[in-house]
């Protein structure tokens, strides 16, 4: 089960492209779109909003960089799901070519419930500040920035938010993790 979800993890939030774009309207210059696109470790203070005209709204179009670095958690929640995704790996053959050492010393039974103890506290942490990041993802790139861009304030130009691409795989993945988490303790109840 963890090797299912581990992948998943880095399948959806590890390929993960996707763009936000704005219409931009101003003297002269009617519904315009203006597209900054973002990806994978979700640096978006790097996404930037420019004017593929540089005489666009007379001059007076400055780029616009979106606001956040979340690759920090970003990171830790893939490279966490690579671990854990290891160490099934190695339980795996632990169980599979070594069952006789397993069943046999009462070590290894103990030190696999104090190592899926500790993967499962970890893992709730590290979806926990992939969730929070998200949400500002979300926040970074929705409707709000139009607020922020400063050549949308200016006299005679107006900015409406168009769209921003769809986060579904990415609140899969928190949700798959959450889910995870939750039955990692019944996995020695049997």
């Amino acid at each position: 089960m963890c090797l299912i979800f581990s992948i998943f993890v880095f399948a959806s939030c590890g390929v993960y492209k996707g763009t936000t774009t704005i219409l931009v309207s101003c003297k002269g210059v009617v519904n315009k779109t203006v597209t900054a696109a973002f990806a994978y470790p979700f640096r978006l203070n790097t996404a930037v909003f420019s004017a593929p005209d540089p005489t666009r709204c007379s001059g007076t179009w400055t780029d616009f960089h979106l606001v956040g670095n979340f690759s920090s958690s970003a990171q830790f929640f893939v490279t966490f799901a690579v671990l854990v995704f290891l160490y099934c790996i190695a339980a795996l053959v632990l169980y599979v070519g070594y069952m006789h050492l397993y069943r046999n010393t009462g070590k290894i039974p103990l030190i696999d419930l104090v190592i899926t103890v500790m993967v499962a506290f970890l893992w709730l942490v590290s979806t926990s500040a992939w969730a929070k990041a998200l949400t500002d993802i979300k926040i970074s790139t929705g409707p709000s920035i139009v607020q922020e861009i400063a050549s949308c304030k200016l006299p005679g130009s107006t900015c409406l938010f168009a769209s921003v691409t769809g986060m579904g795989t990415l609140n899969m993945s928190v949700v798959r993790m959450l889910r995870l988490i939750a039955s990692l303790p019944c996995l020695y109840c049997t």
